[in-house]
């Protein structure tokens, strides 16, 4: 399957995520754009009533009961894309996608954990005032790596 992405994929989810509705419209965004498979770390919800194409059954899914848990699993080569609010991240629009990547949201009111940002490889950040939704953060961070931008 990955031959297919000429060595390239990527994977995202959501740690701790807020509510399932989120995770779900996440997950259908997810299949519409092209990824590989999707997690969630800590919370777990298994059924999404706004996956409405019934993604989890369409994509590998993964459940990690901890951020180390996920950490301790990563894909071999894979990079970790943490999408937060920082000084330390890179604005979206200038950022090089890795060929191989998870990207990490956390949830709208505690965002990525310390440990999660300190072990994530990169950070972005979008140009905006107020945090974004977990699923529209997401769904914006996809459609980025979809544009004719070289990889790294």
């Amino acid at each position: 399957m990955i031959d297919n992405f000429k060595n390239e994929f990527f994977g995202i989810g959501i740690l701790n995520g807020k509510t399932p509705e989120n995770l779900g419209v996440l997950w259908r965004s997810a299949q519409n754009m092209g990824a590989n498979f999707i997690f969630s770390i800590g919370n777990r919800y298994a059924k999404q009533a706004c996956d409405t194409h019934n993604a989890v059954k369409a994509m590998p899914y993964f459940h990690y009961k901890t951020f180390e848990d996920f950490y301790e699993h990563l894909p071999k080569g894979a990079r970790i894309v943490g999408v937060e609010k920082s000084e330390k991240a890179v604005d979206l629009e200038s950022f090089h996608h890795p060929r191989r990547c998870v990207y990490l949201l956390g949830a709208e009111d505690h965002g990525l954990s310390n440990l999660a940002i300190e072990k994530s490889h990169h950070l972005v950040q979008f140009k905006s005032v107020l945090s974004l939704n977990v699923a529209v953060a997401g769904s914006i961070v996809m459609y980025d790596r979809q544009l004719e931008k070289p990889r790294c």
